[in-house]
């Protein structure tokens, strides 16, 4: 116990022995400052000193900008901004994927490529049978006219059978007979009517022009976007009077009809139908007599 108490009155008398440090001036030996130091102020002092500079390295890191000077940190407007490019990103993305499919629709269009196998008897207002036999019912007279009825009203509305039952009927584009119709075995996507040199070809809907150039095979085409997926594209045009990205309204002037292209053989209209890629029959839409 004495020994203990003996060997602490000696650490303390080491921590509290006093020394003196004193600055010389080399060349005149002349005593320039001097301090009176202890063991105990130089541990003090060097830990107050550790710890003021730890306080203030946090201080910088949490409240000044030079914190982004510092590896592993960034700022609040970089990592706001980098989050922004994120969503910008992604949101290409999806945009580009869109806009492939919607190329590829057109270049169906324009290539005569479509999956026929997915078309349901070349009409959008058709559904296939359900399976299993279904019991026939002779229907009564006046069921018959009233059916009779519906049926002329909604003949030419392309989205008669919607929910929504929006009115979206189409105008003819042409008046003329048809020398060529719609045939899929034959990948004749069309129709073919027969008019006059220069006749005014219309637009069947309103929408917006999306192709609107020459080609060698089909010569002057133009290509309306409408609603609901809706594409309608006109073909071997003498000329044509809109430009990709116009919009147009129904019955509006687009071209005027001719016989351009190396697959044209006379004065005529090529007109296509197609709904999300998929050809449709024109006439079950459009009277062109």
């Amino acid at each position: 116990m004495a020994a203990n108490k003996k060997h602490k009155k000696k650490f303390a008398k080491k921590l509290l022995h006093k020394y003196r440090l004193v600055i010389l001036n080399e060349d005149t030996f002349e005593e320039r400052l001097s301090f009176k130091l202890t063991r105990l102020n130089v541990f003090v002092t060097v830990t107050l000193s550790a710890i003021l500079l730890v306080a203030a390295t946090t201080i910088i890191i949490a409240f000044t900008p030079l914190r982004e000077y510092i590896p592993g940190y960034s700022s609040p407007e970089l990592k706001s901004r980098a989050v922004d490019l994120a969503y910008k990103s992604d949101s290409l993305q999806r945009v580009l994927k869109l806009n492939d499919q919607y190329l590829n629709s057109i270049r169906s269009v324009l290539t005569g490529e479509a999956e026929t196998g997915s078309l349901n008897r070349d009409s959008l207002m058709e559904s296939p049978e359900p399976p299993g036999e279904i019991e026939s019912i002779e229907p009564s007279r006046a069921d018959s006219i009233l059916r009779e009825e519906v049926a002329q009203e909604d003949k030419y509305n392309i989205l008669a059978s919607a929910e929504d039952n929006v009115d979206f009927s189409l105008f003819p584009p042409v008046k003329g007979s048809i020398s060529e119709g719609f045939n899929l075995k034959d990948r004749h996507y069309a129709v073919d009517i027969v008019v006059p040199k220069n006749s005014a070809v219309k637009s069947v809907a309103e929408g917006r022009v999306i192709f609107s150039e020459w080609t060698t095979q089909t010569g002057y085409v133009i290509i309306v976007r409408h609603n609901y997926g809706l594409l309608s594209v006109y073909k071997h045009n003498a000329s044509l009077t809109k430009e990709q990205g116009d919009i147009v309204k129904t019955g509006e002037v687009i071209a005027t009809a001719g016989s351009t292209g190396e697959y044209s053989s006379g004065p005529h209209l090529h007109f296509e139908l197609w709904n999300e890629g998929v050809p449709v029959n024109p006439t079950d839409y459009i009277d062109f007599d």
